[in-house]
C-alpha cells in the first residue's frame, strides 16, 4: 500500500512539473547577447553603406546574420548553464517554433528577391518578418521581447513606404534595437 501511494505521489508531482514548465516563460534570451548583435549590426551596416554593389551590400547583412545567430545560440547557451535552466523545455521549445517559420520565410523570400534583383525589397522584408518572429516568440517570453519585436515591424513598414531610409533603419533597428532592449534584459532579466 505505500509504495503505490509513493508512486502516485511521483505520477502527481511529474505532472504537476511537467504542466508548469509548459505554462512558464523562456528567459534564457541574453540580453548581452542581443547587446553583442547589435554591436555588430552598427559595424555591418556602416559597412554595407558604402558598399559598391548590391551584391556586396547583401555579402555583409547575410554575413552579418551568421554571425549574429551564432553570438545568439552562444550566449543562450551560457545564460541557461548560468541560471541553471534547462535549455530543451516547453517554453524554449515554444519559442523556437514561433520564431523559426517567419525565419524560414525570410530566407526564402532573399532568395526569390535577389533573383530577382529585388535588393530595395530586403531591409523591410527582413525587418517585418525579424519582427513577426520575435512578437511571436516573445509570447513565451519575458515581456520586453514581443515589444522589441513591435518595434522592428514599426521600422520595416517606415521603410517600405520610405525606401531611401533603408540603411538608416536597418543601423536603428538590428544595431540600436538590440541594443537598447538587450541592455534592458540584461538589466531587469539577470544578463
Amino acid at each position: 500500500m505505500p509504495l503505490e501511494l509513493h508512486t502516485k505521489a511521483e505520477d502527481n508531482l511529474r505532472f504537476i512539473r511537467e504542466t508548469m514548465e509548459r505554462a512558464g516563460s523562456f528567459t534564457a534570451v541574453s540580453g548581452w547577447g542581443q547587446m553583442g548583435i547589435g554591436g555588430t549590426a552598427l559595424v555591418a551596416a556602416w559597412l554595407a553603406a558604402g558598399a559598391a554593389t548590391g551584391d556586396r551590400w547583401l555579402a555583409l547583412w547575410l554575413g552579418e546574420a551568421a554571425v549574429a545567430v551564432a553570438i545568439a545560440m552562444a550566449t543562450t547557451t551560457w545564460k541557461t548553464r548560468d541560471h541553471r535552466v534547462p535549455i530543451v523545455s516547453g517554453p524554449a521549445r515554444k519559442f523556437a517554433l514561433s520564431f523559426v517559420p517567419a525565419m524560414v520565410a525570410g530566407a526564402m523570400l532573399t532568395i526569390v528577391l535577389v533573383s530577382r534583383g529585388e535588393y530595395t525589397l530586403l531591409p523591410p522584408m527582413w525587418m517585418l518578418l525579424y519582427g513577426a518572429a520575435v512578437v511571436s516568440a516573445g509570447t513565451f517570453s519575458v515581456r520586453v521581447v514581443p515589444f522589441m519585436g513591435a518595434c522592428f515591424m514599426l521600422c520595416g513598414g517606415a521603410v517600405l513606404f520610405f525606401p531611401a531610409i533603408a540603411n538608416v533603419m536597418m543601423a536603428v533597428s538590428f544595431g540600436g534595437l538590440h541594443l537598447a532592449f538587450g541592455a534592458a534584459i540584461a538589466r531587469r532579466y539577470g544578463g
